[in-house]
């Protein structure tokens, strides 16, 4: 990890320090993706064999997961794993039901109701990453929220493993959204069959997940497409903050720094400390314990676009991460809580030395589904109202015309809008 000097750059060097890696081979990744989209427009289902073919390394006759490969991964996965699983799910739920947006109405004027009522996204398309690693802990973030939305058609896809199975433990999580449809289908291609629509494939209304630079660019590209489809967030390749003091454990903050960097060789992880000592302590904890991991090429690759970065003290460390916007903060410092307020951009965060990311991943209960490439300043995370829309509903009565009528009248009259004062006006005529 390069060791950086915050205080020593210029405005254009401190920028380059915050810079993703993902965005030097965007243009070569978006004309990629391009190519993707068209070939499923063009050529639907045969289209997504031949990206299957290719990308994945096998050829599928069906691309749905059917009641007997179901059957199959509930005997073929541990039974510890099978409790965690369900612990993990007790908690998300738990959570996300917590936080169920409640519809209201107000009485904005004499006769006139305002309401906001709730209605779920009928069809979502859900996208469950396992390239080189399954992630069962994705399909709980997606489908249980989903869930608890009331969505009508849940469709989820995810890459199939070399002999043209789905991960097992990624089907027993989707199963937390009963009548969930399972689709094997990977990458750009899946998104792209999600957005668009195949004979076999549903077209979603929004889709959600997170990914990698591909996948990330496909979501971007679904929106832009003419009548193209919702999306939940740009979440691409995973990242990770951390801000230590002199007193964090450089083997936890190291641990921490790994447990991202092991996703994939586009995450990026940073260390901002105000101690030299810390950070002398954490580059050699990172050397001892990336040797140990068995994803460490990963990691490695991961590692040489992070950085260690010394700052002058902690509210300094916090401005450099509010400037990152993060997708997981963690505050490794002496009472975290008291800088909790400062910070305003990060997808999540992780209080103290007790609280490493990886308990958010799994069975925190909160979502792991979080803004990623800086999207943070203005994104957040999953919940169950990104699976809802919000609407608003007017009831006037003769006398809530009377009351709120002029005003309405007055303003469209203000703005040349002659049609909408006159519907306003022969109201208020007929009311009087």
């Amino acid at each position: 990890m390069k060791r950086i000097d915050w205080n020593a750059l210029d405005e254009r060097a401190r920028a380059a320090v915050l810079q993703r890696p993902v965005q030097s081979v965007s243009d070569a990744v978006r004309s990629g993706v391009a190519t993707i989209f068209d070939d499923v427009a063009s050529h639907g289902d045969a289209a997504l064999r031949d990206c299957t073919a290719k990308f994945d390394g096998v050829t599928l006759a069906d691309f749905e997961v059917g009641a007997e490969e179901f059957a199959a991964a509930r005997e073929s996965v541990p039974a510890d794993v099978l409790s965690a699983i369900a612990e993990a799910a007790s908690r998300i739920e738990a959570f996300h039901r917590a936080g169920i947006a409640a519809p209201y109405a107000l009485e904005t004027a004499p006769g006139l109701l305002c309401q906001r009522v709730q209605r779920p996204i009928a069809r979502v398309g859900l996208y469950v990453p396992a390239g080189s690693a399954p992630l069962p802990s994705t399909a709980l973030m997606l489908t249980i929220p989903a869930r608890l939305a009331g969505c009508h058609e849940i469709i989820l896809c995810t890459p199939p493993r070399k002999d043209g199975s789905a991960d097992p433990a990624v089907l027993l999580a989707a199963q937390q959204a009963p009548g969930v449809r399972v689709f094997k289908l990977g990458g750009a291609q899946a998104i792209a069959a999600m957005a668009i629509g195949t004979d076999r494939i549903p077209r979603c209304d929004k889709l959600f997940g997170p990914g990698n630079g591909w996948v990330d660019e496909a979501k971007r590209q679904a929106l832009q497409r003419p009548g193209g489809v919702a999306i939940d967030m740009p979440a691409g390749p995973s990242e990770v903050l951390v801000i230590a003091d002199a007193g964090a454990d450089p083997a936890f903050v190291a641990s921490d720094l790994l447990s991202q960097a092991e996703h994939g060789p586009d995450s990026q992880v940073l260390l901002v400390s105000d101690s030299d000592a810390l950070l002398d302590a954490v580059a050699v904890e990172v050397d001892a314990q990336l040797g140990r991991l068995p994803r460490a090429g990963i990691a490695t690759q991961a590692l040489s676009a992070s950085r260690l970065v010394r700052v002058r003290d902690i509210a300094q460390a916090i401005a450099v991460s509010d400037a990152y916007a993060p997708e997981h903060l963690i505050l490794a410092v002496r009472e975290p809580r008291r800088w909790l307020e400062r910070v305003h951009n990060a997808g999540s965060i992780f209080l103290g030395d007790w609280t490493p990311e990886a308990l958010g991943d799994y069975c925190s209960g909160s979502n792991h589904v979080l803004p990623t490439g800086g999207a943070a300043r203005a994104w957040s995370g999953l919940s169950v109202a990104s699976f809802q829309k919000a609407i608003t509903v007017q009831d006037a009565s003769r006398i809530g015309i009377a009351s709120a009528g002029p005003c309405a009248a007055t303003l469209a009259h203000a703005e040349g809008l002659q049609a909408h004062a006159r519907a306003v006006e022969l109201r208020l005529e007929r009311a009087a």
